[in-house]
């Protein structure tokens, strides 16, 4: 079983006497059901676990239960020998965005107490975002995303001792001697290629094939599309046409998306399109990185210039797309190809995992920089740039971004390839798998 850090939280919530109904959330395939299902089984002799989207699609006993009674005589039709005590029987709704009207209900089942729920949605950010009526008082919402490389190295045999040993090297700025770092990059060079979608490090760890890999992530792209379309019949064009320009559109220079070729329409501005974006942002299949061209600590204060950015929620699926079952162009620094979005993309999925909210810097007088997240020690702003090459000392704007004086910046980073840390002014150079402990 992978390990996933999530667990953790799951568990001390469910054993926890907290006074809300835990809902995970999260784009699909990336474990939700499995975890919640291992945890649940564990703590809870009595687990009952209901597929509201396959109910949906068949006997849709549950479309109607709009009151608590309604909803345990359905319950009973499927598991009434199992619905025993509070402290012993969780009912687990999964797929709940299938019936918004849950959501609300699940206020009501809170208060009568009778059973201990945990549910869970694939689509489940736009339900939200969507329904007016959800008692966010009796939820507590907890995001899951694919292995974030801490897990994938788990995956392949690197033990917690060694991580927190990596985490010590990275907390004292030192470097990794030669063979340990041609460990760790190498291994981040297959998590670009694998990802964290848990079916494909399960496939790779147990086969190392990269076509089955491929074909998992092919399959999975492809539903990611279907479901950006689903729920909505008059707009499920324009999302899938924005879904399908993300790879292309991390070729370009700027990578943000060129509006008028969404529809091949002149005029069009990216406020025609507010709804698409969202759509694809909630459903977890691809994040957002916001424009910022003046930042100060918090960032979300600064937050606003409509530039954005969009990254697919896998760095496995983007290798898949660009470069199939062709390895090399990643493992053996092809000099033709450019990994720089590649890179980028790994990035931003790690510092989505670990909670922190993507940013970038965009000034037309000073350049663009790849990351800004906050600084919380030092109540500042801590830019990131990303190189993939050589020439990773190489970057104008982020050395005009840290000696403005107006940003009052404290340290910058660059992570590349490069095994060696060092320090010139404020910025810190740092091997790209230590995004791992940003």
């Amino acid at each position: 079983m992978l390990f996933r850090k999530i667990r953790a939280k799951i568990a001390d919530f469910l054993k926890s006497d907290a006074n809300k109904i835990l809902i995970v959330e999260g784009a699909r395939q990336t474990g939700k059901t499995y975890i919640i299902r291992s945890v649940g089984k564990e703590f809870f002799p009595n687990f009952i676990e209901i597929n509201l989207l396959e109910d949906s699609l068949k006997d849709r006993l549950f479309a109607n239960a709009r009151t608590p009674a309604d909803f345990y005589l359905q319950l009973s039709v499927l598991a009434g020998n199992r619905m025993k005590a509070k402290e012993n029987t969780l009912v687990f709704l999964d797929e709940i965005q299938a019936y918004p009207h849950l959501l609300t209900l699940l206020k009501f089942l809170k208060e009568e107490n009778r059973f201990t729920y945990i549910a869970s949605g694939s689509l489940l950010g736009v339900t939200l975002a969507e329904t007016t009526s959800v008692p966010m008082g009796s939820v507590e919402l907890l995001k899951m995303h694919p292995l974030d490389f801490e897990e994938f190295l788990y995956a392949n045999g690197v033990g917690e001792m060694a991580v927190r040993a990596l985490k010590e090297k990275f907390e004292a700025r030192e470097s990794l001697e030669e063979s340990l770092h041609n460990k760790m990059l190498d291994l981040f060079k297959k998590y670009l290629l694998v990802g964290g979608l848990p079916d494909a490090v399960n496939s790779y760890v147990a086969e190392h094939n990269i076509v089955k890999v491929r074909k998992i992530h092919e399959d999975i792209h492809h539903f990611y599309a279907i479901d950006a379309a689903r729920y909505d019949k008059e707009r499920k064009l324009k999302i899938g046409r924005v879904y399908e320009m993300i790879p292309s559109t991390l070729e370009n220079k700027k990578k943000r998306i060129v509006i008028q070729k969404i529809e091949n329409k002149k005029g069009k501005r990216s406020a025609d399109y507010a709804d698409e974006f969202e759509y694809l942002i909630h459903s977890g299949i691809a994040l957002d990185v916001k424009a910022i061209s003046a930042p100060v600590f918090p960032l979300i204060e600064s937050s606003g210039k409509n530039l954005m950015k969009l990254y697919l929620n896998d760095p496995g699926i983007l290798t898949g797309i660009l470069y199939r079952t062709n390895v090399n162009a990643i493992l053996n620094d092809v000099k033709s190809i450019n990994l720089g979005s590649v890179y980028e993309c790994a990035v931003a999925c790690e510092l989505s995992a670990h909670g922190h909210e993507l940013y970038y810097y965009d000034n037309r007088d000073k350049g663009e920089v790849d990351y800004l997240i906050d600084d919380y020690d030092n109540l500042s702003v801590a830019p990131l740039e990303i190189k993939s090459g050589k020439d990773y000392m190489v970057h104008s704007a982020l050395s005009r971004f840290v000696n403005d004086k107006n940003y009052q910046i404290q340290h910058a980073f660059v992570l590349s390839n490069e095994r060696e840390i060092k320090q010139i002014g404020k910025i810190v150079y740092l091997p790209v798998y230590f995004a791992m402990f940003f």
